[in-house]
């Protein structure tokens, strides 16, 4: 007899179930909405899809400067969260964050869409990511595929950014940026939003996303842990942590790990009292969100001020 199609493999409450016959039902982060130009901030955005084997693809966001000025905008290349198995770049509540942060901060956003697991277990996500970094290096020189890339962003600012699990993506890309180059960009900050890194604790979703996982050996997900922390190649970071996020003590565990490893960067930490976990995401509109995207951008204008 044939299995049923709703014969249940595993589920992870909140997040999706896994099914025997390799269908996954995802509970969140399902909702998309198209590109286009955004009425309130008058950003334009648009999909570019990297790799249509993997369906590696980047939304670009273009602030409203670039259209009356020939001056390259810093790259602000995004990674978002959900556990590393929901949410893409196309989540409505994604794509109102960067139209926000591009018109305020006047940078140019590539926002990574990349693989999910389970279906493409770990550590797909990381390759995808570095993909993409690559393909939006690949227009360094202006000779690029993409026209936005190659008329408006400047390879000499690149600034990572992730939240939640997006956070730990960014630190792994960061590494192995460190270690083999970023392909003519260079880097000049880095922003994590309540990140995700493992702790010494059994985490039954990271095993079951991640087949190969091999414990706290693994720095891609115990980057606290690396012994290599301190040939981080990124001169300054910023940490937003909420006081009510169950992944405080994580990112908390993050900012003491890279400070006393005797990295020779800036590291800044701002906690917003009262919050949860990537409550900007989650509501924009509250004060404290709005806070948290100011000073999102304050962050990278200051880093520009002193290029």
């Amino acid at each position: 007899m044939e299995p049923s199609t709703d014969e249940l493999l595993r589920e992870f409450p909140g997040l999706f179930r896994a099914y025997k016959d390799g269908r996954v039902e995802r509970l969140l982060g399902t909702e998309t909405t198209p590109p286009g130009t955004d009425p309130t901030t008058a950003v334009q955005s648009k999909d570019v899809t990297i790799n249509p084997q993997t369906t590696v693809a980047v939304r670009l966001y273009l602030p409203p400067t670039a259209s009356s000025s020939s001056q390259k905008l810093p790259i602000l290349f995004y990674i978002h969260g959900g556990a590393f198995c929901v949410c893409t770049p196309f989540n409505p509540a994604y794509h109102d964050h960067l139209n926000a942060v591009c018109a305020a901060a006047n940078v140019l956003v590539a926002s990574v869409h990349y693989r999910l697991a389970p279906e493409h277990p770990l550590p797909a996500a990381y390759h995808d990511t570095w993909e993409a970094l690559l393909w939006v290096a690949s227009h360094a020189a202006g000779a690029g595929p993409e026209p936005w890339l190659n008329a408006h962003a400047d390879p000499g600012k690149l600034f990572l950014a992730g939240d939640s699990a997006g956070g730990n993506i960014a630190h792994s890309v960061a590494m192995r940026g460190s270690a083999e180059g970023f392909g003519g960009l260079n880097l000049e900050g880095m922003v994590l939003l309540h990140p995700f890194f493992g702790n010494d604790k059994k985490d039954e979703l990271v095993e079951f996303l991640y087949p190969t996982y091999e414990g706290t050996s693994n720095t891609m997900i115990h980057a606290p842990l690396d012994p290599k922390l301190s040939d981080l190649a990124c001169p300054r970071l910023l940490m937003f942590l909420s006081e009510n996020d169950f992944l405080r003590d994580r990112g908390l565990s993050y900012y003491e790990a890279l400070k006393k490893s005797g990295w020779k960067g800036e590291v800044e930490m701002v906690e917003f009292e009262g919050e949860d976990h990537v409550f900007h995401i989650l509501h924009p509109s509250k004060q404290n969100s709005l806070d948290l995207v100011q000073q999102f951008v304050a962050f990278l204008n200051q880093i520009r001020s002193r290029c």
